[in-house]
């Protein structure tokens, strides 16, 4: 029997109100069948079977209020139900007859059955807050291997971070759910597997050399069915594409059935791989245009020969790449904050010879630390923060209160193998050059790997995005909402500059462009900031002033 966990249903939507059941307990229900009504704060939306079965029990009753990634109801799949009467009666002539002799190197199916009895599901944990789903990135094991207790099982992608999941007790795998690239939901099953203390050691030892030549043959059947025609292709491989079962509307799936198509024949561009029908459309439509390009032509030329048909030239394929994880969620925040949060830009130049002398002087005492320009940023922005206490603010979410916030948390963005990511420094107000330079190096090696943690990727309270670093002179930064404020840092250059005596002078400029909401934040206010700033990071001996 098997829970459907009611899926996500729009964006930002956690809950739905029931509204009417298609169907009652005991029904039989076939694939896409609609199933059930339910209003979200957005619309009405009807949910259907995700495979034929037999519903067994309604957890959720009409009128009440459902959850996303709950279970909605539970279903027997069409292949247990007709185990079921077997098994049941299988348990009544056990329970009138002596129990049977141990299984031998003759009984494989009983043994197999025993150790499949005892398999558990591993369901997919909370992996970090506002997490519903992630990307199965990698799969560290196979079907079938041992396991140890601790053992890295799978490396999967959320928005914000690489999580390696692990195995809670010893074992041996027996199902993996979900394929490498499809996406897994928090709360449902992602494998399956046997317990050691189940005994699965044991029976692994005991199943008979003979079922090694199985293999092959289990390879030649999937070879078969993978080169037959989608009319006799398997149920179990029909629907299915590398992103695991292939979404698709009930009436996209009969104007397959109509022309003969298998769903994994068509390349979907919907979310997650889902077919439209416009994918439909558009596939008929090419292979019509091959088969008519394939054809010669029928008029003789002058030799009495049939003139081959032309190719037409072709041009390299669009490679479609799903956008996922950390870049899906920074595409979505950016245009968030772009489009609701007002801002105003602001640039200025600042010259750090001074702060690039102190550094070199600093580096021998540094204790092995490498430290950068960053922390110099970091800690001048803390102090700069005391004189203007509004850059380390924000608004609530109705927008009638500023909340000024106790503590400087100063993000920095970096450009991981995942897409952007901007974890943050916590409380740069206490601590030393030298304690957050240790921060930086520790959060930028986690970003970059894609391992940060979730607690360094919240609570940040204004961000830096380093552009300098990359060789960019000038940007007009997005703001990481909710907070008020960001500033880019350009590349540093040397230039030439008058001094006080009108003497041309060599000296290192580099240029700031900051981001601010004008809704709490105006022009004045970020330009005393960031003169306040900018004198910390000119003349970096008053920074010893005010350090506590």
């Amino acid at each position: 029997m098997s829970d459907f966990m009611l899926p996500d249903i729009g964006e930002g939507i956690v809950e739905c109100e029931v509204v009417e059941w298609r169907v009652a307990e005991g029904d039989v229900i076939e694939e896409d069948q609609p199933v059930v009504e339910v209003m979200t704060d957005k619309a009405l939306v009807e949910i259907t079977a995700p495979e034929p079965g037999r519903v067994t029990r309604l957890y959720v009753a009409q009128g009440d209020i459902a959850k996303v990634h709950a279970p909605l109801f539970a279903y027997e799949a069409e292949g247990e139900q007709e185990a079921e009467p077997a098994t049941a009666e299988g348990s009544q002539q056990a329970a009138a007859s002596p129990a049977p002799a141990a299984p031998t190197a003759t009984e494989p199916e009983g043994d197999g059955a025993s150790r499949e009895a005892s398999a558990k599901d591993f369901i997919l944990p909370d992996i970090g807050e506002g997490i519903v789903e992630c990307e199965v990135v990698e799969w560290r094991v196979a079907e079938g291997e041992r396991i140890e207790e601790d053992q890295p099982l799978v490396d999967v992608m959320t928005d914000k971070a690489l999580v390696e999941i692990t195995a809670p007790e010893p074992g041996r795998v027996t199902r993996l759910y979900m394929a490498q690239g499809g996406i897994a939901k928090v709360h449902a099953p992602l494998f399956a597997y046997v317990p050691e203390d189940a005994g699965d050691v044991a029976a692994e030892e005991a199943v008979p050399a003979a079922e090694e030549p199985a293999a092959p043959a289990a390879a030649a059947t999937r070879r078969v069915e993978s080169s037959a025609p989608a009319k006799t292709a398997s149920p179990a491989v029909q629907g299915r594409g590398p992103y695991g079962r292939i979404p698709a509307a009930p009436a996209v799936r009969r104007l397959l059935r109509e022309h003969g198509l298998a769903l994994e024949e068509v390349p979907g561009s919907g979310k997650q791989g889902r077919v439209l029908k416009e994918d439909v459309l558009r596939h008929l439509e090419e292979k019509t245009t091959d088969t008519a390009a394939a054809q010669p032509s029928a008029s003789p030329t002058a030799e009495g020969h049939v003139a081959p048909a032309t190719p037409f030239p072709t041009e390299g394929e669009v490679r479609v790449e799903p956008l996922r994880g950390v870049r899906a969620v920074m595409a979505r925040r950016m245009v968030e904050s772009a489009s609701t949060i007002p801002h105003f830009q602001y640039g200025e130049e600042i010259d750090v010879t001074e702060l690039l002398a102190l550094r070199e002087r600093l580096k021998p005492l540094a204790e092995g630390s490498r430290l950068t320009l960053m922390p110099f940023f970091m800690k001048a922005m803390a102090l700069a923060v005391r004189e203007a206490p509004i850059l380390n603010a924000r608004l609530n979410d109705a927008g009638d209160e500023i909340h000024y916030l106790p503590s400087v948390n100063v993000g920095m963005a970096v450009d991981s193998r995942s897409g952007l990511l901007v974890p943050n420094v916590k409380g740069v107000e206490r601590l030393s050059l030298l304690g957050i330079a240790a921060e930086v190096a520790r959060l930028t090696e986690a970003a970059r790997a894609g391992k940060v943690a979730q607690e360094d990727l919240k609570g940040g309270t204004i961000s830096i995005s380093n552009i300098g670093a990359l060789g960019g002179t000038y940007a007009a930064p997005i703001i990481n909402a909710p907070e008020s404020a960001i500033v880019a840092i350009g590349k540093t250059q040397w230039l030439p500059r008058f001094d006080a005596d009108d003497r041309v002078v060599k000296r290192a400029i580099l240029t700031v462009t900051w981001a601010g909401d004008h809704r709490i934040i105006d022009g004045g206010t970020i330009a005393r900031f960031c003169n306040a700033w900018k004198g910390y990071l000119e003349a970096p001996e008053t920074m010893l002033l005010h350090l506590s």
